[in-house]
């Protein structure tokens, strides 16, 4: 089945340093977009992440300090990333809780001003666990038939990906060609930032998710202890959340004045 959108979707995969959203780096960068006249581009990049690859990362995807010593840093593609990405609807394999919070990372960090506002996000994992609960090699072979070669290659992975998307909504037919729907379907909780810091309450209000002030409102704890926002802001947080709850710090003050 083929994809009904309204809007470019983006569906990439991300090869990195680690699994650490804050701290790794991305080593490779493959994106393949669809256009709703079903014209479609892929691109992909190594990228030297400015930090050493693990041997232990290198024995998963293969790329070595070596391999990307001499390529671009991801400084210096952000911009070619956004503007692939700044139109499009975004999915993946595991895209809502690693992919995507590391790209915005990578992105924040490069000076570009990344967020999901207007966009939705498609992860193609999800429905598979929902359904069936496997890896993506064992998602390929069920839903397309066929062997993933290259496992771990961002671009290999990135188009196992839209066509296990197309396959999962031939065979579920309670799935709606949609991409808000799907995005709604594959949304685990209702987090505000990538790294699931902050959610929202019942009543759609934000609340922190962990530590001391875990299950209390955002704005609660900016009005009673102050020095908690400066705390997180100066802490190993990722950028996208600290960047989340600034939003949430100054709309309290602009509803003050």
């Amino acid at each position: 089945m083929e994809l009904k959108l309204t809007r470019p979707i983006c569906f990439f995969d991300l090869e990195t340093t680690g699994i650490d959203v804050a701290r790794d780096r991305i080593v490779e960068i493959s994106i393949f977009k669809v256009y709703p006249n079903g014209t479609k581009e892929s691109k992909t990049w190594l990228v030297n992440p400015t930090i050493p690859i693990p041997p232990q990362t290198t024995a998963v995807h293969g790329i070595s300090d070596e391999k990307v010593a001499n390529e671009p840093t991801f400084d210096a593609l952000a911009s070619q990333v956004h503007n692939m990405i700044k139109d499009s609807d975004l999915a993946g394999f595991n895209s809502d809780r690693f992919d995507i919070p590391l790209l915005a990372e990578e992105l924040l960090r490069a000076g570009v001003d990344f967020d999901m506002k207007n966009r939705v996000s498609v992860d193609v994992q999800t429905i598979f666990h929902k359904m069936e609960e496997r890896t993506l090699s064992a998602a390929y072979k069920f839903y397309c038939g066929q062997t993933l070669e290259n496992a771990h290659s961002a671009e290999a992975d990135t188009i196992a990906t839209y066509e296990i998307l197309k396959s999962q909504l031939d065979r579920y037919t309670d799935l709606e060609n949609d991409m808000k729907s799907l995005s709604e379907f594959t949304t685990r909780k209702k987090s505000v930032d990538f790294a699931g810091f902050i959610a929202l309450n019942n009543e759609g209000k934000e609340i922190f998710t962990f530590g001391k002030h875990k299950g209390a409102l955002v704005d609660d704890v900016f009005e009673k202890e102050p020095g908690y926002f400066g705390w997180i802001q100066n802490a190993d947080f990722p950028l996208y959340t600290k960047k989340v709850l600034t939003a949430i710090k100054l709309r309290k003050l602009n509803t003050k004045s």
